[in-house]
């Protein structure tokens, strides 16, 4: 079983930044393929964007430019460094680990974006 721990999640104003951090437990970190999602009140989970295990990177158009994604294997950490924040980036944000077909959640971390 894998955990996976969010933190850095918070209020922030419009045009301002955060960065989210993701732990996960267990000595293969390197072998997952992470990705970050987010779910805004009333709407369906998304993606955001997600990096591979050779650290390929892949964005969602709404985030291109403003939002990196990144990961040290060496710290079992995976990043999302979001700038620019918009009110409609207001959404809990999920890390999100996947090995093979196994995949795993972790408990989400509230970001308010206010206007």
């Amino acid at each position: 079983q894998v955990q996976l721990v969010e933190s850095g999640g918070g209020l922030v104003q419009t045009g301002g930044s955060l960065r989210l951090s993701c732990v996960a437990s267990g000595s293969i970190f390197m072998t997952y393929h992470m990705a970050w999602y987010r779910q805004a009140p009333g709407k369906k989970r998304e993606l955001v964007a997600d990096i591979s295990t050779g650290d390929i990177t892949n964005y969602v158009d709404f985030v291109k430019g403003r939002f990196t994604i990144s990961r040290i294997n060496a710290k079992n950490t995976v990043y999302l460094q979001m700038n620019s924040l918009k009110p409609e980036d207001t959404a809990v944000y999920y890390c999100h680990a996947r090995w093979g077909a196994i995949t795993y959640w972790g408990q989400g971390t509230q970001v308010t974006v206010s206007s």
